[in-house]
């Protein structure tokens, strides 16, 4: 009996992972210009391109609360998901917002984290629609 070798996440890498778990899927929707696999997708409506991208930022991953203020944290989310709209050769224009948050966050902890959020909206010229 042969063992399979276990890959770890760590062994293939971002990019190698996200090829590996969706080679299979195949594109059916004529709107679809670009899928998986670069910065952004983008979708083609006839008269315009756009490109929609998301982002998720992990506390121990991309930050460390002890040294990142929440301000702070929430313009890196902001921007950290308009670099790949850039990327894409795109101008952004709206985002929405995600979080997964625990109790131990007060009203005024989160009122820091959307002032981040705010000023790089303006920033950037960005409408935060949801």
């Amino acid at each position: 009996m042969t063992s399979k070798k276990i890959r770890t996440i760590e062994d293939m890498g971002e990019f190698g992972l996200i090829d590996h778990l969706t080679t299979s899927f195949s594109l059916r929707q004529d709107s679809t210009h670009t899928g998986v696999g670069d910065d952004a997708a983008v979708i083609d409506h006839g008269s315009y391109l756009q490109v929609l991208s998301t982002d998720l930022l992990l506390e121990g991953v991309h930050f460390d609360l002890v040294y990142t203020p929440l301000k702070h944290l929430g313009y890196k989310a902001v921007v950290a998901n308009l670099s790949d709209v850039y990327a894409m050769n795109a101008a952004p224009r709206q985002l929405t917002v995600s979080m997964g948050i625990s109790g131990k966050f007060s009203v005024e902890a989160l009122e820091d984290f959307y002032e981040g959020v705010k000023l790089a909206c303006e920033r950037f010229n960005v409408d935060m629609v949801g």
